[in-house]
C-alpha cells in the first residue's frame, strides 16, 4: 500500500471571456506528513484517463458529459473523482510517472518500485531506484563553530558543547 492519501475537499467555477466556464477542482495530496495542493480541471482528469488506461488497472471515471451545472450535481462529480483518484492508489502496485506528475508528485522515496522514467513499461526493480549524488559539503561544521572571522564568540554554543563534552570543566 502507497503511502499517499488523496482528497477533493472543494471545487470552483471559473469564468473566462475567452471560452466557457469550467470547474476546477482542489486536491489535496498528503505524503510522508506532507501537503500540498493542486488543482485540475475535469478535462485533465480526462487525458490523464485516456493514457492511463493504456498501462494500468483503472476504475471508472465520472462521466464527461454533465447536463446540469448545479452544485449538487458538481458535487457528484468532485466525490466520483475523489473516489477515482484514491482507487488507483489502492489498486495498482506501480504508479506511472505520469499519474505522479499529475499530482505533483515528484519523487516516491518510500516506494522502490515506483516508475522513474516516463516510459509505462515495466522496469527492474534495481533501475526504479532514485539514486542521488550529494551537492554541497562542510569542510567544517557552520553550526557549532564559529566562523574564524567571528570577532564575539557565540556564548549559547560554547554553553552547550562544555556542558555536554567537558561537565567538569569551569566556564571561563
Amino acid at each position: 500500500m502507497h503511502n499517499v492519501r488523496i482528497s477533493i475537499p472543494s471545487f470552483r467555477s471559473e469564468d473566462n471571456p475567452m471560452e466557457k466556464g469550467y470547474t476546477v477542482f482542489k486536491i489535496e495530496v498528503l505524503m510522508n506528513g506532507r501537503q500540498h495542493t493542486v488543482e485540475k480541471r475535469y478535462s485533465e482528469f480526462h487525458n490523464l484517463h485516456k493514457i492511463l488506461k493504456k498501462s494500468i488497472k483503472l476504475p471508472e471515471i465520472p462521466s464527461k458529459h454533465v447536463r446540469n451545472w448545479v452544485p449538487k450535481v458538481l458535487e457528484q462529480r468532485r466525490h466520483g473523482l475523489e473516489l477515482y483518484l484514491q482507487t488507483i492508489i489502492m489498486e495498482n502496485e506501480v504508479l506511472p510517472k505520469i499519474f505522479l506528475d499529475f499530482l505533483n508528485i515528484r519523487h516516491f522515496p518510500s516506494l522502490p518500485k515506483t516508475e522513474s522514467c516516463g516510459s509505462f513499461e515495466m522496469e527492474s526493480e534495481e533501475s526504479s531506484k532514485l539514486t542521488h549524488q550529494p551537492t554541497m559539503i562542510y569542510q567544517r561544521d557552520p553550526y557549532l563553530l564559529p566562523s574564524t572571522h567571528d570577532t564575539f564568540s557565540n556564548v549559547v554554543i560554547e554553553g552547550v558543547i562544555h556542558g555536554i563534552f567537558y561537565p567538569d570543566l569551569q566556564p571561563r
